[in-house]
């Protein structure tokens, strides 16, 4: 009997070309084609100030993040929780790096290390998949006891360490996306009901809380908060502007004229490349169209039915991660396939979200989309551990 649970184990290890999912491939490859169309519309007056041109170096991060994919999807992501330590302190390490060593500053903001002649590089972006195979290594190390309040105060500290380096950086967006995941982890490593429970009643009474602090005549506890460098003033200018667009259009500028660029677009929109005198992108009305606003370009472009084939492949790739997830060989798998899918989604749904002023305005790229080496080569780097998660799903006994 013990003979054939170790044939079954070991069966379960071995790849097999059919469970190999090749519509992620697929996905990943044709909205990374989607991308580098929308960037080279969105750059084309770039002035060039570096070896290659935008849409070069989106080019040539799609090759290397198709190979990036292709190889890992082949390396057993157990070996990723044997190395998690060494994988947790480079990512410690470069956060630390880029906030308080590092000189390189962009309007404030320290998240990059800058690279002569091909731009910059994001550490904060390959965060989110360090802190997912830290979080998976921890969990299944105390699956028995993740209901213990010293347990879940361990995974808030071990956690907490990268969200507090990528806060002050500052960086709100990744911020937001990496916490949506660490709380991911937690509902797939089985947390009870009542923890949840809680939780949303925190979140409802620090919620309303946050309204009253927003309506409160002059904000002057929000105010107070930012004079001592608790929140930053940046952010609540940017949750005025959302709740009190007319009062501040200086803030809104860039979402206003997205929101009019996407409507203009209408059902199948003015064409890839325009050169329409009534393009809100060719105005110059747009503010890093190629970046975090590149969601506009492409409604612009492409119209509504543009934009639902973006949203339906996100939706695509999205439920082949919850499949992946759901048939994990184990909890660790479960937990990191379905980690980095959270943020990943989750990741598209705030940029577009931004870009349509559903959320107030915060930087985030548009997943295989927006141009940046860092973004790119961090989705695909995402979709090569869940294909190999996925290689390695349950085995039933007929199979074997």
């Amino acid at each position: 009997m013990e003979s054939f649970r170790r044939k079954k184990q070991q069966a379960g290890k071995k790849y097999r070309l059919r469970n190999y999912n090749f519509k992620i491939v697929l996905y990943s490859v044709v909205l990374s084609i989607l991308g580098v169309m929308m960037v080279r519309s969105a750059s084309v007056n770039e002035i060039q100030t570096s070896i290659l041109s935008t849409v070069e170096k989106q080019i040539l991060a799609v090759g290397m993040g198709i190979a990036i994919m292709l190889i890992l999807s082949l390396i057993d992501y157990h070996i990723l929780l044997k190395l998690v330590f060494a994988l947790y302190a480079v990512n410690i390490g470069l956060l630390i790096y880029v906030r308080f060593i590092n000189s390189y500053e962009i309007l404030g903001a320290k998240r990059w290390i800058y690279i002569p002649g091909f731009g910059t590089v994001q550490p904060s972006e390959f965060s989110k998949i360090a802190l997912a195979v830290m979080g998976a290594w921890f969990l299944g190390k105390v699956r028995d006891r993740i209901n213990h309040f010293p347990i879940l105060a361990a995974y808030l500290l071990i956690t907490g360490v990268t969200v507090a380096l990528i806060v002050i950086e500052p960086n709100l967006s990744t911020t937001i996306e990496v916490v949506w995941g660490i709380i991911a982890m937690l509902f797939l490593a089985g947390i009870s009901w009542k923890w949840i429970g809680g939780a949303l009643g925190t979140a409802a009474v620090l919620s309303a809380a946050f309204l009253f602090l927003v309506f409160q005549p002059e904000q002057k506890i929000l105010n107070d908060l930012a004079e001592k460098n608790i929140i930053q003033s940046y952010w609540i200018n940017r949750i005025d502007a959302f709740f009190f667009p007319d009062q501040y259009p200086n803030t809104t500028y860039q979402q206003t004229n997205s929101v009019l660029a996407i409507g203009g677009g209408q059902l199948t929109g003015k064409g890839l490349n325009t050169s329409s005198l009534e393009s809100v992108k060719n105005g110059g009305f747009l503010i890093e169209e190629q970046n975090d606003f590149i969601f506009a370009v492409l409604g612009e472009e492409l119209g509504f039915a543009g934009c639902m084939f973006l949203i339906v492949l996100y939706i695509l790739i999205t439920i082949e991660g919850l499949r992946i997830s759901a048939r994990s060989p184990d909890l660790e798998g479960k937990i990191i396939a379905g980690g980095l899918v959270a943020i990943f989604s989750f990741q598209a749904f705030v940029n577009m979200g931004v870009a349509t002023m559903v959320l107030p305005n915060t930087g985030t790229p548009l997943p295989f989309i927006s141009a940046g080496m860092s973004s790119l080569l961090g989705s695909y780097t995402i979709m090569g551990i869940l294909l190999n998660i996925g290689l390695q799903k349950k085995r039933t006994i007929m199979e074997v």
